[in-house]
């Protein structure tokens, strides 16, 4: 006979195993890592069961249901992680570029219009002061309530925002000034307006003139980097990315969609598409990774803006160090090898 408290111990491992379960399931970060934390203490719990069921046969075999329990979610937790990244990446709560812009740098003054067309408040342009030196600062804007995301377009910029960007870009070169660019988009305004205007032109000729501007220009990707209209703010010297950043073609959905011919499926998408500030960095499609707060950048806005201010000082430094002739060199090399991991 099994030790008296065997079998309810086993009922106990169980209805946990239930809830992580749930919680594994869940749309934040916060429930897969409080999942994690409850996947641990159950494993402490089948090693106090293994003690309490000796050579007793049937526990014995109730012990393995439970190993092979915990190895299934271990498992699907794996697979969905890239996809809580992506929610993460969302969250409505996370800072935007002007949180950053009001905690990193100084003496702010927005640039607006293209000269050309109109401006365009889902790209903010303009100059500010980091630790003392001038510089230009460029990056998406969403918003937090309806009227602010319709205003700011949901962060989708328009053609003219990619030329203001560009015009304010210009500007910092002939003055000198580093560039800073933030990003986070879902990707450029697909709309029948912006196709009118030229908008997979304005994107490729921001990517052409980046590669050429005479002064360091810091990229970092602080939510999602969606497709072209991410890269089009974010050819530089550096690439950063937030540690629960997003950097892809197409979202997680529109790939399911292309492949599966079903939306549902975006976590499979999520993980195969290599997504993460992790993966990315492995494919040196990113330099460096900047950490955020524990529970993401969204849970404290100062902490996540303090650790992207000393990475921005760490890497403008090193830039600063640079012949200009070396720096535009190694940036070109940078775009064209930046997909060699597919040859090697």
């Amino acid at each position: 006979m099994p030790h008296p408290g065997t079998s309810l111990v086993y009922e106990l491992v169980n209805l946990e195993l239930e809830s992580v379960r749930r919680k594994g399931n869940g749309n934040l970060m916060d429930s897969s890592e409080q999942a994690k934390q409850e996947l641990e203490n159950i494993e402490q719990q089948i090693r106090h069961l293994e003690n309490i069921a000796g050579e007793n046969q049937e526990a014995r075999k109730q012990l393995q249901v439970l190993h092979g329990q915990i190895e299934t979610l271990r498992r699907q937790m794996t697979v969905a992680r890239p996809w809580m990244k992506t929610e993460l990446a969302r969250h409505p709560q996370r800072p935007y570029t002007l949180d950053y812009i009001e905690r990193i740098f100084t003496d702010w003054s927005e640039i607006h219009g293209d000269r050309g067309f109109s401006d365009d408040p889902a790209l903010v342009c303009g100059m500010a002061r980091f630790h003392g030196e001038d510089v230009a600062v460029i990056g998406t804007q969403k918003g937090r309530d309806a009227k602010q995301r319709v205003y700011r377009n949901f962060g989708m910029p328009n053609p003219e925002g990619y030329r203001k960007a560009l015009r304010v870009m210009r500007i910092a070169e002939k003055f000198h000034r580093p560039i800073f660019t933030l990003v986070d988009t879902p990707g450029a305004y697909p709309g029948l307006g912006a196709e009118e205007r030229g908008q997979a032109e304005a994107i490729a000729h921001n990517l052409r003139e980046m590669v050429r501007l005479r002064v360091p220009i810091i990229v970092t990707i602080t939510g999602e980097g969606g497709s072209g209209g991410a890269l089009a703010i974010a050819v530089g010297d550096r690439v950063l990315m937030m540690e629960d950043a997003i950097y892809s073609v197409i979202s997680p959905e529109g790939c399911a969609s292309i492949m599966w011919r079903d939306a549902g499926k975006r976590e499979l998408a999520a993980e195969a598409m290599r997504i993460t500030a992790g993966d990315l960095s492995e494919f040196r499609c990113v330099d460096d990774i900047v950490p955020e707060p524990p529970g993401g950048a969204h849970s404290d806005w100062d902490a996540a803006s303090r650790l992207l201010g000393q990475a921005l000082h760490k890497h403008l430094s090193e830039l600063r160090a640079k012949p200009i002739e070396e720096m535009l060199a190694q940036r070109y090399e940078k775009f064209r090898k930046i997909a060699q991991f597919y040859t090697e």
